[in-house]
């Protein structure tokens, strides 16, 4: 039994949602966004709240019900409120600018490397160090601020590159005489 499942997802004050066969929209002051449920999970909107139930007992329908719960969630959250992704740049002459709408990022290479946000998201650089990533939909924040950490993900023995806000690097011990 899905404890995560079984909770119904309350729709707050200025956010607007409605359910059509297994498509889910919630619109919002920041905008709208629709989850498409799964086949084997039932939908309802009823007293101001959306509840997922699984259609039958069968292994697939459980496994998809906390899933399909959480996603609706996301997108009630992400209309009212928005996500925001942190992230950190450390190192000696590393930085970050925004060149109009594109992230130059400043990672030690022959180059600086220009990332484009994509759309329905914006990427603010408030220090030279510090990056940070907004939008609506939890999932492609997500993924953009993993692309910016990608390029040069932090290493063990100093730990430079970037990184998320708060994350903890296990750091090596470098080699002895």
């Amino acid at each position: 039994m899905s404890r995560i499942g079984k909770k119904p997802v309350a729709v707050p004050q200025g956010v607007t949602a409605s359910v059509d066969g297994q498509t889910v929209t919630a619109k919002g002051p920041k905008g709208e966004l629709k989850f498409v449920v799964n086949d084997e999970v039932l939908v309802k909107l009823d007293d101001g709240a959306i509840a997922v139930e699984p259609r039958d007992q069968s292994k697939d329908a459980r496994s998809k019900w906390g899933m399909s719960r959480t996603q609706i969630e996301n997108i009630v959250t992400g209309v009212k409120e928005g996500f925001e992704r942190r992230l950190e740049i450390t190192g000696v002459g590393y930085r970050a600018a925004m060149q109009g709408k594109n992230l130059q990022l400043a990672l030690g290479f022959s180059h600086d490397v220009v990332y484009e946000a994509p759309e329905g998201v914006t990427i603010s650089v408030p220090k030279p160090t510090e990056i940070v990533v907004n939008g609506i939909d939890k999932q492609v924040v997500g993924q953009v601020a993993a692309e910016i950490r990608k390029y040069r993900g932090p290493e063990p023995y100093k730990g430079k590159g970037v990184r998320y806000a708060g994350e903890r690097i296990v750091r090596k011990e470098g080699k002895k005489k």
